[in-house]
This record gives structure tokens, C-alpha cells and sequence, in this order.
């Protein structure tokens, strides 16, 4: 998960997610509404009989941050606080890797790239010509060789067909607009990025408050390379974005205007 504003547990809920599935949050910085839920969703966590050791990562200052939070939320399971620095990578489970980059917003602030590594294709054709049982599948696909009961040694490469490119998931807020959102999001399966305002007309308002606009978010959407552009982080003035997604999508075709509950299957 990246990042919690107040009130997170109940959006998760409500949206079908078990707390108790959480292993990691990333947080881009350290204003209210991306940190103040943090003492409710990991309460409501505790809640869950969770024992885990759970991951939360972040800007320098985030164990001083979180001291502070937790003092009237004493919890029952550890926590494991990273502190990093822009441009590291946090290696996570089952082929998960996190990088962050440094936005530009007036304090320390992080935007965030998920990639997921994925297995190669494994090629039935080859696996039934080969006569291999079913039972040793899921091991050659992990990349381990077998031995079968009739001696023979069958290597991965002989039923897998090479690499696939990972999954790839960018989110940069809050931030103006610079060359890291961009990095974040090249070649991203789904880019997430902040647009303030809708109207081009207001982005010397947005800059001055550290935030960008649709357009903005847009062109570095193209720049980089992704496939989808979710845009996020509205005014509370712009009460509907998606009547002014037309200007993201002058510069990246198929800007969506995003919304609670929105969710995408990538693979």
C-alpha cells in the first residue's frame, strides 16, 4: 500500500481487502493526509490478530514520525521501519521491488516504482511432448530442474519460453512537475499521477503549492513511455474530473480520471 490518510481501514474494507494480507506500506511524505491513518489502519490491523512483522518505508525521519503517531496506539505485532534515500531500491517478496525517487514539493518527498518480476512461459506443448507429469509443473516453472522416476533430468529451459518483461506500477504525488515522475513511470504498465487542477489556466497556482496539472501529468506520461495514465490528488475545487480529463488526453490518450474504488488487473 502507499501511503494512508485518515480514514484508510474504512476505504479498504469497503473495498474487499483483507488487513490482514498487508506486508509493506510506502509513504511519499509526511503531510496529514498521506500519514495521518496510519494509527487507525494499524490499530485496525492489530485488530486482525496479526502477528507479522509489518514493513513501512519511507523518506528520512519516518521512525521519529511514527513514534510520535503510535504513542496512544501501542500495537501487538513489530513493526520494521526503512528509512531510504532517493534512488533506493527496496527489495520486497516473491519478485517485488521498490524504488524510490525524489519529487518536488517543498519537504522530502518520494515517488514510488513497483516492479514485479514474472515467471517465463511455461510451454505445455514442450512439457507434454517431453512426457513430464503434471506434479513437476509448478517446480520447473519456478525455475528448478527435476529428476524424474524413470532417471531423466529435465532443466527449465527445456519447457519454459525466456523471460516476459515485469509488471510495472509508478505513483508520484504530490509533486511539480520534473524528469523523477517521468523516470518513475517509464515503461509502466499503469502510471499514477497527481493533477491538482484540470484547467491549464491554473498551473501557476498548482507549481506554487508543489502540484502539478492534467496537462503536466500527461506529458510525462507520454515521455515515459507508459501504457495507462490514472490521475489523482484533485482539488477540492474540482469537483469533477472527469469533465476536464480532455486535457490530459490532448497529450496521452486514454487518461483516466481516477476514482475510489477504481482497480485494474495487470499481467
Amino acid at each position: 500500500m502507499i501511503d494512508c490518510g485518515e480514514g484508510t481501514q474504512i476505504s479498504l474494507r469497503e473495498a474487499g481487502c483483507k488487513l490482514s494480507h498487508l506486508k509493506m506500506v510506502l509513504i511519499t511524505h509526511f503531510h496529514a493526509d498521506h500519514v495521518m491513518g496510519l494509527p487507525g489502519l494499524l490499530l485496525s490491523l492489530g485488530n486482525t490478530g496479526y502477528t507479522k512483522s509489518l514493513c513501512i518505508a519511507g523518506p528520512p525521519g519516518l521512525e521519529k514520525l511514527l513514534s510520535a503517531l503510535l504513542v496512544a496506539a501501542p500495537l501487538p505485532f513489530p513493526l520494521t521501519v526503512t528509512e531510504l534515500l532517493p534512488g533506493d531500491a527496496l527489495p520486497g517478496w516473491k519478485g517485488l521491488t521498490m524504488t524510490c525517487r525524489a519529487l518536488d514539493h517543498g519537504i522530502p518527498c518520494y515517488g514510488w516504482r513497483v516492479d514485479v518480476a514474472r515467471k517465463p512461459v511455461f510451454n505445455l506443448k514442450k512439457a507434454k511432448q517431453l512426457h513430464i507429469p503434471q506434479q513437476y509443473y509448478r517446480t520447473l516453472h519456478t525455475g528448478e530442474a527435476v529428476t524424474l522416476e524413470d532417471g531423466r533430468l529435465i532443466l527449465p529451459e527445456q519447457v519454459l519460453d525466456g523471460a516476459r518483461e515485469p509488471i510495472v506500477v509508478s505513483y508520484s504525488t504530490d509533486t511539480r512537475p520534473v524528469k523523477a515522475v517521468e523516470e518513475l513511470g517509464r515503461n509502466a504498465g499503469l502510471m499514477i499521477a497527481e493533477g491538482l487542477h484540470g484547467d491549464n489556466d491554473q498551473i501557476e497556482k498548482a507549481h506554487k503549492k508543489g502540484h502539478m496539472v492534467f496537462s503536466e501529468a500527461a506529458r510525462l506520461a507520454q515521455r515515459a513511455g507508459a501504457k495507462r495514465l490514472w490521475l489523482t490528488h484533485y482539488s477540492p475545487a474540482l469537483t469533477d474530473p472527469q469533465a476536464v480529463v480532455t486535457f490530459a488526453e490532448e497529450w496521452f490518450p486514454g487518461s483516466v480520471a481516477a476514482h475510489d474504488g477504481i482497480r485494474l488487473e495487470l499481467g
